[in-house]
């Protein structure tokens, strides 16, 4: 049984291939599609260039596709906050963003995680690159506006200045630490 499944998988490989190769033949001009629903001209490509990202918004299956695999990396990033921040963001916003802002979104998506959760908490300024971005810039507005909703000024730390409290703050005393869990 094993084998019969390895031999219908081949088969299915080798079609797709032909197809891919036939397509590509037949018109030069003709791009291939990723199941992904979104690709760059390669996997080494910068992600400067807006240009260079492909996206296909031509029917619902790839928008949803797509909304969905946006959905999940903006959600399952590893880091708990950011998980927090750009999923609800994202939930919320995905439906109503155009094209460019798509791709704004894919560039937010692809920086690392400890820098973007310093630009967008404000502990660090961004790039200017960064900064100019347009989703970037809503989640951290968003961000900022959470921030002075439930948090006084005098409670956080001043921009510029990483986040030192830690979960002993209130064990003050000889043995205890000046500021954090150090």
């Amino acid at each position: 049984m094993a084998s019969f499944r390895n031999a219908a998988i081949n088969v299915f490989r080798a079609i797709n291939t032909n197809k891919a190769t036939i397509a590509a033949s037949t018109n030069s001009l003709h791009t291939l599609r990723p199941l992904f629903c979104y690709s760059r001209s390669t996997p080494f490509s910068s992600h400067t260039e807006a240009e260079s990202l492909q996206i296909d918004l031509s029917n619902e299956e790839s928008k949803r596709c797509l909304f969905n695999r946006l959905l999940y990396r903006s959600k399952q990033r590893g880091f708990l906050e950011l998980d927090l921040v750009l999923g609800k963001w994202v939930e919320e916003n995905i439906h109503s963003l155009d094209e460019n802002r798509i791709k704004a979104l894919i560039h937010v998506l692809d920086l690392e995680n400890p820098d973007l959760w310093k630009w967008i908490s404000g502990q660090e300024q961004p790039p200017e690159s960064v900064s100019a971005n347009l989703v970037f810039a809503a989640v951290r507005e968003r961000v900022k506006k959470n921030l002075d909703i439930h948090s006084a000024p005098e409670v956080r730390a001043t921009p510029g200045q990483p986040w030192v409290r830690g979960w002993d703050d209130i064990k003050k005393g000889q043995d205890g630490p000046v500021s954090g869990n150090q």
